[in-house]
């Protein structure tokens, strides 16, 4: 193997895994992560939530429907899908395929992560490396190849310097520089002001899909921005970092309440309601990233099989009635595999949140009710 195609992993606790240059080549940092998903590969390397991390794929072989210009779940930060961009800091996969077999396919992954300057690595012993995160927990990461692999003990400390993912504030890293306007075909029903913490493409869409103007906000957007749209009700989406940071969106919230407005929140958002209900937050071991995820909704018996990207969570037990400032309130869902809250809501059903992904993209969707459901919401403030 020639010294360009040479790579390595290193993780904080000096764990190193070496393999050959996927991708761009030269160095990244960021929080090593594993994600579940056999498919959507494309979806998950544009999620804004991703931001800052390496993603470890454990489906052995990644790449085979190569990549198009459809499939992207980044909105890009003026709204504009032309600026679509991968977030993901690298990519750790076992067996990259060789050539893409899609007819929507317009070139290979590796092609487009050097086209992006995503460093990656292959050919690594995926399978140890995710029972090491398993086991150890996500931790500081960084992949390095070409004339950036040097000196081992450097680059270890290079890893360690950087900074952790608890207390990073995020959102606005990601979130849209100015707001814009995604309308329903036909005479819209209502409009939702969507604050951008990190929104997914497919979020808008969803709501277009039932007669909902979205209004897309900043991160930074304030309650006089929010009443000024005029809006029937208010999204919060998902996005990455520590929600212990996001004082601002949290007060923004609490008004958001305090006016009556029905709410949704989407992962970022269920922690930012759940915070604003006062709930507090911590880092999970290795958090929750696939695409095949049981949660229980304890109010009707049903579970979904879900889509989920957090590596934070809500305190709380399954089926807990809590007081808030606004009414009382109960941990709505539960993550069956180990009991993490998946979901909030006022007991008026004035507001609700989940810590899944009801708008899927790649899938699976079996939580795409919850989007009526909250058109139900809308339905019942306008008297209908």
């Amino acid at each position: 193997m020639s010294t360009q195609d040479a790579a390595a992993l290193v993780l904080e606790d000096g764990r190193i895994f070496r393999g050959t240059a996927f991708g761009a080549r030269g160095s990244t940092l960021g929080e090593a992560v594993f994600c579940t998903g056999m498919t959507g590969y494309q979806e998950t390397l544009t999620d804004p939530s991703y931001h800052r991390q390496i993603v470890v794929a454990t489906a052995p072989q990644i790449g085979n429907t190569g990549w198009n210009g459809e499939d992207n779940e980044s909105v890009g930060r003026t709204g504009d899908a032309d600026d679509s961009r991968m977030w993901v800091a690298g990519f750790a996969v076992r067996d990259p395929s060789r050539r893409s077999s899609s007819w929507r396919s317009t070139g290979t992954l590796g092609e487009e992560m050097a086209r992006q300057d995503v460093v990656g690595i292959a050919e690594i012993d995926t399978r140890a490396l995710v029972r090491h995160l398993r086991t150890r927990g996500s931790m500081k990461a960084g992949i390095f190849s070409g004339e950036a692999l040097t000196d081992v003990d450097a680059l270890i400390e290079t890893v360690r310097s950087q900074p952790s993912m608890v207390g990073a504030d995020l959102a606005g890293e990601v979130s849209t520089t100015e707001g814009y306007t995604v309308d329903p075909e036909g005479e819209p029903r209502y409009s939702v002001v969507a604050v951008d913490l990190g929104i997914k493409s497919n979020t808008p869409r969803m709501f277009a899909q039932r007669g909902i103007r979205v209004h897309v906000v900043p991160a930074n957007a304030d309650i006089d921005q929010v009443r000024a749209l005029g809006a029937d009700g208010v999204f919060l989406s998902n996005g990455p970092g520590d929600p212990a940071t996001a004082d601002s969106v949290v007060r923004l919230t609490e008004q958001v309440l305090g006016d009556g407005t029905p709410l949704f929140g989407i992962c970022f958002g269920n922690q930012i309601l759940g915070r604003a209900l006062g709930r507090s937050t911590y880092k999970m071991t290795f958090g929750h990233r696939g695409m095949n995820i049981p949660v229980i909704e304890h109010g009707t018996g049903r579970i979904s099989i879900t889509a989920q990207n957090h590596g934070f969570a809500l305190e709380g037990e399954a089926g807990e009635e809590f007081d808030t400032p606004f009414g009382r309130a109960i941990v709505s869902h539960t993550c069956a595999n180990d009991g993490t809250v998946e979901g909030v809501r006022l007991l008026d059903d004035s507001a609700f949140s989940v810590q899944y992904h009801p708008e899927a993209a790649a899938g699976p969707h079996d939580a795409e009710y919850l989007f009526d459901r909250f058109l139900q919401l809308l339905d019942k403030k306008a008297g209908q």
